[in-house]
């Protein structure tokens, strides 16, 4: 039997995108744990938010998957606060799914072990270091050989799922 993972990761995905997430739930099979993620593997018969809660709460990790989903070229933060160093106009600022941080709100809260990927640029909220007790790591490559993950992220999730393990058999 699989340990069950949730996976937070947005439904629309580019082609590279969606390469990375497949070959993410491939290396998490070998690793004996099954993904879920609502839209994908679970569908809601609730409202989304309720439906997030009750697959994550039979899960024992968790992964959130902090891809690029909205770029904005140019944005103005703090508008009508002037800021004598001019901070105030950002560039070419991407963001991830807002989902990714209420999915990982709700996984912290259940103290679901968690590990955190996020695309370059992506920043702000969990995707932030020091946040929570998780550390941020880059989103994996693919090797352009044979398809499959970087061997670092082989590393990273050997050692995770060795929290998620004695989440599950605790």
């Amino acid at each position: 039997m699989k340990i069950p993972v949730f996976v937070s990761s947005p439904t629309k995905l580019n082609k590279n995108q969606n390469k990375v997430r497949e070959a993410l739930f491939i290396l998490l099979n070998t690793f004996g744990l099954e993904p879920r993620a609502l839209g994908q593997s679970d569908y809601p018969t609730q409202l989304p938010l309720r439906e997030v809660l009750t697959v994550a709460k039979h899960c024992s990790g968790g992964i959130i998957l902090g891809f690029e989903q909205q770029f904005a070229p140019k944005i103005e933060k703090y508008r009508g606060i002037p800021d004598p160093q001019n901070n105030n106009t950002i560039k070419d600022i991407s963001y991830s799914t807002p989902w990714n941080h209420i999915e990982a709100g709700i996984l912290f809260a259940l103290g679901i072990p968690q590990l955190i990927f996020r695309e370059p640029g992506i920043t702000g909220g969990v995707f932030d270091n020091g946040v929570s007790d998780v550390f941020v790591h880059p989103m994996p490559a693919i090797n352009s050989n044979d398809g499959t993950l970087d061997t670092q992220v082989n590393q990273t999730i050997l050692k995770w799922q060795a929290q998620v393990r004695t989440h599950y058999y605790r």
